[in-house]
């Protein structure tokens, strides 16, 4: 969920605008959005929104947040039509204003000049960006690795990157996500022979799952179909997405006729390679309904799925539902554990040093990953000769010309949660009741009371998620004797005191038979 701020002579410029997915924290919420009260309050004062790159965790929040905030936003062609199309879904196109920057172009934007810089990732057209100040360069790199068969497109060269450096680099703001691994990420090019050796191998039917951004893997494995003589289908609103815009920009020159399900079920099992997604478990996802006999490509004993694609910490759970459902008919399934089938789109450490090298900045800040990602590459860039770095949390303040980088503030940071149509506080009062309501459960109690406090009827009584059960009933019965006897022992005609008194009963009721305290909610009807 990546929001970048860049402030210079009162003005602000930002980078990226995404979001992530709810878990279980927010119930009944799929996605996650970042709270930009800092920025809303200083509206007057942000010139423009700059977006590295077309995946959701720095895109996604542009169609809800974008048009409150009244700035242009600048992307290059592949990124432009993704968001051109999620702010179409949301009918606000024309209350955005979205300016397409040539590869490598450059955008003036109040104190900041800005160079687009091409970088390999695991979607087209991502982008470094250089901005230029009066008080320095900031070199943003957005997320990247360097590849020296990217199958589609082509990153700045070390000759390039070192041009830069030569000019001078004050920070350089640095992807952390794969600073762990020892090893350069590899070769987009360099999984196409183990795709095709595994498609080769596969007696039936293919299902190859992969992140629908990657067009450089969909290329790939397009290749991968002409190659082994299977014609090609495609299962995932995203895939089809992504494969209209990538065709729209130029890209997938080559690519074979995808068929539809209907034909794809009709021809031999060997004929067929299927990509689909959900490799990351997504229950709505092509590859989970497969794997459920719930979509119209259906797996038999002696089919192979490829998972060619990384699996996201947290999301072990999900793939392996997905995974046991496969198992349970016998489906071979290959992963990267078994064979070269998926190259990662971030820098490990030797891609992080020849950037160091190239760059020479005079300051380095580690962004994306966790804490412990961005505190190693901080260690790592002093090791490297980076002269000085600092670790951020969400919300620092950091100065980081003249005489920086220094924190010299805290501003509130937050989440909001997209409910339905509604943009809400991410812990607020709608998320917090629903979380007691998901570990407590409720009882709705509804009295009907004259005006001289005597009750009318049987009370009733309806208790939902608490763990009753078998006794459901004879929770009832005595939860009703509990409310009688509440009203019974009231002496007064306040009806908001007596809701309270026999709110309070049922709770201990509910307490005293199942040890949770669940919501009471008492309609009191005066007649």
């Amino acid at each position: 969920m990546n929001v970048n701020l860049y402030g210079c002579q009162g003005k602000w410029l930002m980078v990226d605008l995404g979001l992530t997915f709810a878990g279980g924290d927010y119930p009944g919420v799929d996605l996650v959005l970042p709270d930009l009260s800092f920025i809303e309050e200083r509206r007057d004062d942000l010139l423009g929104i700059l977006l590295t790159h077309g995946h959701e965790d720095h895109i996604g929040a542009v169609p809800y947040l974008a048009a409150d905030l009244g700035v242009p936003l600048y992307a290059t062609d592949f990124t432009a039509r993704l968001i051109r199309g999620k702010l179409e879904e949301e009918g606000i196109a024309d209350k955005v204003k979205l300016h397409i920057v040539p590869d490598r172009g450059q955008v003036q934007v109040g104190p900041f000049n800005c160079r687009y810089v091409p970088l390999a990732h695991s979607i087209p057209d991502m982008s470094a960006i250089l901005i230029d100040t009066p008080y320095g360069r900031v070199f943003h790199t957005g997320d990247w690795k360097l590849d020296d068969d990217p199958v589609i497109g082509e990153g700045a060269t070390p000759e390039e990157l070192t041009a830069i450096g030569d000019e001078g680099v004050l920070a350089l703001v640095c992807d952390s996500t794969n600073v762990f691994n020892p090893k350069a990420s590899g070769s987009e090019g360099g999984v196409r022979d183990d795709l095709l050796r595994c498609v080769k191998a596969a007696r039936g039917r293919v299902v190859v799952t992969s992140f629908a951004s990657n067009a450089a893997r969909l290329q790939t494995l397009g290749d991968v179909a002409v190659k082994t003589g299977r014609k090609l289908c495609v299962a995932g609103r995203s895939l089809d997405r992504f494969l209209t815009v990538g065709k729209a920009c130029g890209m997938f020159k080559k690519f074979p006729d995808v068929i539809d399900f209907d034909t794809a079920m009709s021809l031999p099992r060997r004929d067929v390679l299927v990509v689909a997604t959900g490799g990351q478990g997504e229950d709505r996802a092509a590859l989970a309904r497969i794997a459920a006999e719930n979509h119209q490509i259906k797996l038999e004993e002696g089919d192979t799925v490829i998972f060619s694609s990384r699996q996201i910490p947290g999301n072990e759970k999900a793939i392996g539902v997905v995974q046991n459902n496969l198992a349970r008919k016998n489906v071979i399934m290959v992963t990267e554990k078994q064979a070269h089938v998926h190259v990662s789109g971030h820098p490990g450490r030797p891609e992080l040093a020849a950037m160091y090298g190239w760059l020479r900045p005079e300051i380095l800040l580690p962004v994306h990953g966790e804490r412990r990602h961005m505190a190693e590459q901080a260690r790592f860039g002093i090791e490297q000769g980076v002269k000085r770095t600092l670790v951020q949390s969400n919300g620092d303040v950091v100065r980081l010309a003249p005489k920086g980088p220094v924190k010299i503030g805290n501003e509130a940071t937050g989440r909001l949660v997209l409910d339905g149509d509604v943009i809400l506080p991410a812990n607020g009062t709608t998320i917090a009741e629903r979380r007691r309501l998901a570990l407590y459960g409720t009882v709705q109690v509804a009295i009907a009371i004259d005006a001289d406090g005597c009750l009318h009827g049987v009370p009733s009584i309806k208790p939902m998620g608490v763990p009753v059960e078998e006794d459901r009933d004879d929770f009832i019965e005595e939860a009703i004797t509990v409310v009688e006897n509440a009203v019974d022992k009231y002496d007064g005609l306040d009806m908001e005191k007596l809701r309270e008194s026999v709110r309070l009963a049922v709770r201990r009721c509910a307490v005293a038979w199942t040890g949770k305290k669940p919501i009471v909610d008492v309609a009191l009807i005066t007649i």
